[in-house]
C-alpha cells in the first residue's frame, strides 16, 4: 500500500481561497468544495494565517527555520566564548613569562 501524496497549493491559492471563503455569500464547505478542497482545509489555512502571519505558509511543514535568531545567538557565544578561552591562555603563558624573567 502506497502513500498517497499530499496535494500542495501556492501561498496566492491559499490567500485567494480564504478571501473567497470570507467574502461570498455560499458558506466555508461549499466554497471548499467548488475550489476541490476538503471540506475543513480553508478553515485550517485561515488558523494558520491569523497564527503566524507573515510566515503562513512557508512551505516548510511546521519546522523551524532553518537559522532561527536563538540558533545565530548561540553560534555567536560559542565564538565569544572560544575567543575569551584562547585569550585567558594567552595571559595565563605571558604571565608564566614574566614570572620567570623577574630577578
Amino acid at each position: 500500500m502506497s502513500k498517497k501524496a499530499y496535494k500542495t497549493y501556492t501561498r496566492a491559492f491559499k490567500l485567494e481561497a480564504i478571501r473567497l471563503a470570507e467574502v461570498s455569500d455560499c458558506p466555508v464547505t461549499q466554497v471548499a468544495r467548488e475550489l476541490g478542497l476538503r471540506v475543513n482545509q480553508i478553515y485550517k489555512w485561515k488558523k494558520q494565517l491569523e497564527e503566524k502571519q507573515d510566515d503562513a505558509f512557508s512551505g516548510k511543514r511546521g519546522r523551524a527555520p532553518k537559522g532561527t535568531d536563538k540558533d545565530a545567538e548561540i553560534r555567536r557565544l560559542k565564538k565569544a566564548l572560544a575567543a575569551s578561552q584562547e585569550e585567558n591562555e594567552f595571559l595565563k603563558k605571558t604571565a608564566v613569562f614574566f614570572a620567570k624573567s623577574q630577578p
